[in-house]
């Protein structure tokens, strides 16, 4: 095919992913808020668009899909748009919605203090690169390495947290192990104790109301009144500082049966779904992924203490490990394209699936009608940013055939630098969540003594 050809297939599949974009932002993001900026939608749309062609250049690298003349202009080209949204465009706009929504700057303020500010950010974007072993000023700064070199230290780090946390918490919510087993009547007795608790806060707070209400007419003007009722308590009058402290220690017992109750709850469901066929199966991938965590805590371990860091992608090695010493009869580069297909496929769709439950989740916690635009234009950025750092982590699990390419591409970056700091990110997310999971699945301990 010719490079005009080429170049068409190229932009309809721009098109089919920037229309997945937007029905993404219309459908899940902003289901329940009134879009009141097409731009804003627009950018999203045009991001998430470039990142997925980034995926489909991976995939044709390995079937041999159009020329490869026309891939590389295509990398190019793809690489330096989005590297323009997610480090000049996207922070620009971020940086002028949230100057904007300040009441107290002036209109004609607007946008010189944004275009300051987004040149601080430039210059910390810059300065992200000395602590590590980047590309050095002698490869040029306007460049595609220098801005994937840092890109890529932020994105890692992103991929490597969330990986972290999936391989832990997945097995964690997953496995039947987990499940602590709640009886009916143990979620009766905590219910009961809150009731209790909740009248005998009621009880005291009435109380109060009253003494308040009968002390109120006896009540001397000026401040002589004051004073006396300070100091003076008549007769039969409630003491209204030890029945607060009271309130506040019932209160605080209060929250904690409470959070028991809803933690008896949850387990409930999960002990009635874990019954279903959907629960067995997902009990069954729960085993398969702890294995798959303690082998990566492992590996990350090993790789990190002698410094190591794999010559080969996964696939050939599996497939020369099969071939010399099983002893099957197979063709190594027929194979391995196929399973590298079929194992980059996988990780194109799970990465994305992932990425977009991810993007879902945060943004239904802290958006709010006011905010909801700013934190769109962040979860854009992350995401560039993300799929950005997946093109230099991917580039291992491919043959070296299929990613000469991509290294002309990205040029002299230090890729096993990335290798080594994605697996110190993981290391310590995984243990932390182990952490954090361990204290969560204890359950709290109620002060009964009340």
């Amino acid at each position: 095919m010719g490079f005009l050809e080429d170049t068409l297939i190229i932009l309809i599949s721009q098109v089919c992913f920037f229309i997945g974009g937007w029905i993404f932002f219309v459908k899940q993001l902003f289901r329940n808020y009134e879009i009141r900026h097409v731009f804003v939608q627009l950018v999203f749309s045009s991001t998430f668009a470039l990142s997925l062609t980034m995926f489909e250049l991976i995939i044709f690298e390995i079937i041999g899909f159009l020329d490869s003349s026309s891939r590389y202009f295509h990398w190019r080209l793809g690489l330096t748009l989005l590297l323009f949204m997610v480090i000049a465009l996207i922070p620009y706009v971020i940086v002028y919605s949230s100057i904007s929504n300040i009441r107290i700057v002036p209109q004609r303020w607007v946008q010189p203090l944004s275009t300051v500010l987004w040149f601080c950010y430039l210059y910390v974007f810059w300065r992200i690169g000395d602590p590590f072993p980047l590309l050095s000023v002698s490869k040029g700064i306007f460049t595609i390495e220098q801005a994937v070199s840092r890109i890529g230290v932020v994105g890692v780090t992103v991929m490597a947290v969330l990986s972290g946390f999936g391989a832990v918490n997945y097995p964690y919510t997953s496995m039947s192990y987990f499940i602590r087993p709640v009886s009916q009547s143990d979620v009766a007795n905590i219910e009961r104790r809150l009731m209790q608790t909740m009248d005998m806060i009621l009880v005291k707070k009435k109380r109060i109301a009253l003494d308040r209400r009968r002390t109120k007419p006896n009540a001397k003007p000026g401040i002589w009144g004051m004073i006396s009722s300070v100091t003076q308590r008549p007769p039969g009058a409630e003491n209204i500082g030890q029945l607060r402290l009271e309130i506040s220690a019932l209160e605080e017992l209060s929250r904690q049966l409470f959070l028991e109750a809803h933690s008896m709850k949850n387990m409930q469901e999960r002990e009635r779904w874990a019954g279903t066929l959907q629960g067995k199966y997902f009990n069954v991938l729960g085993h398969f992924f702890s294995l798959y965590c303690l082998w990566k805590i492992f590996i990350c371990t090993i790789n990190i203490i002698f410094d190591r860091v794999g010559k080969k992608d996964p696939v050939t090695r599996g497939i020369e490990i099969a071939v010399h010493w099983c002893g099957f009869d197979m063709d190594i580069a027929f194979w391995s394209q196929h399973v590298s297909f079929m194992l980059v496929g996988c990780i194109v769709v799970t990465s994305i699936r992932g990425l977009l439950l991810t993007l879902t989740k945060f943004f239904y916690k802290i958006s709010s009608s006011k905010s909801s635009n700013i934190i769109v234009l962040v979860l854009a950025q992350l995401m560039g940013m993300y799929f950005c750092s997946s093109v230099l982590l991917m580039r291992m699990n491919m043959p070296a055939e299929y990613r000469v390419i991509i290294t002309e591409v990205l040029g002299g970056l230090h890729f096993n630098f990335y290798h080594r700091w994605f697996d110190v990110i993981f290391l310590v997310s995984a243990l932390t969540t182990i952490v954090i999971l361990y204290l969560l699945h204890k359950p709290p301990n109620v002060d009964t003594s009340m």
